[in-house]
């Protein structure tokens, strides 16, 4: 339904943010469903990322989405959080409400599940041990969503080992800090590799993991992973093993919010 009255607008926070396809998706559907405004990407450091979230209701945006490095310093600004975004200490989803006040959300947890879901339909977090590297905002949904789906052993390692620890401590059995110097060895054995850090971003240092010892299937909850994870992919494809590490999360993670605005537009009607 358009919005002659009003030109709706959203966008990406993050730093950095240019390589994002998230403004040609969400544009994408803003022209399908005939809805006037448009989604912007939005370079904002940290040290600016509160006087920039405070500024959406003024400028006009409906909200916006949170990537690296925003999504924990996120949660500790917005007026309200809901109870999953609560329980996973970041957020990555900002919605203006009527009175100008911040609504925070979380959806990576979701998105990336269905993402692998719809990969491997039979996909099983208790298959066996799970390797997840970085313990930032989108280390903490993914950590949720896994324990959530019955993982029985996630190695959770990070260079900063005190972060890794304290999130081991935090969400408790089965995650387990590993030490940065044991980040090789933690991949033996592992049916599952992911990856939440910048590292083999476009512009970024290339992941570093010795990947010989990796048994099943790795993939990457950013958005755009360079050609440093394409060759990853052919790494593990040559035997046999599916990687897919783009869209598919964007598109997923985008559903539950998508299906409320909805639900909401019915009610209001």
């Amino acid at each position: 339904m358009s919005h002659p009255e009003r030109f709706l607008m959203a966008g990406l926070m993050g730093w950095p943010v240019m390589h994002s396809r998230s403004p040609k998706i969400h544009n994408f559907w803003l022209t399908k469903y005939g809805l006037t405004g448009t989604y912007v990407p939005l370079a904002i450091r940290a040290e600016g990322l509160r006087a920039a979230l405070r500024a959406l209701p003024a400028l006009g945006f409906a909200g916006c989405n949170l990537t690296i490095p925003h999504k924990e310093a996120a949660f500790e600004i917005v007026d309200r959080a809901d109870p999953l975004a609560r329980r996973i200490g970041a957020i990555n989803c900002v919605v203006v409400a009527p009175d100008g006040s911040l609504d925070g959300y979380n959806y990576d947890g979701f998105g990336y599940i269905q993402s692998i879901l719809e990969a491997y339909p039979y996909w099983r977090a208790d298959a066996g041990p799970i390797v997840v590297v970085g313990a930032g905002g989108g280390a903490r949904a993914v950590l949720v969503s896994l324990v959530d789906r019955g993982a029985q052993e996630i190695r959770l390692v990070n260079r900063s080992p005190e972060r890794a620890q304290a999130l081991a401590r935090e969400f408790g059995a089965p995650i387990e800090a590993v030490a940065w110097k044991e980040r090789h060895a933690a991949v033996a054995g592992t049916v599952m590799l992911i990856n939440t850090t910048s590292q083999g971003m476009a512009g970024q240092p290339a992941l570093d993991l010795a990947l010989d010892l990796f048994s099943r299937s790795g993939r990457d909850v950013r958005a755009k992973p360079d050609a440093t994870l394409a060759s990853l992919g052919e790494h593990l494809s040559g035997g046999g093993i599916g990687v897919q590490c783009d869209r598919p999360h964007l598109l997923a993670s985008s559903r539950p919010r998508c299906h409320r605005d909805d639900a909401e537009h019915q009610h209001r009607a």
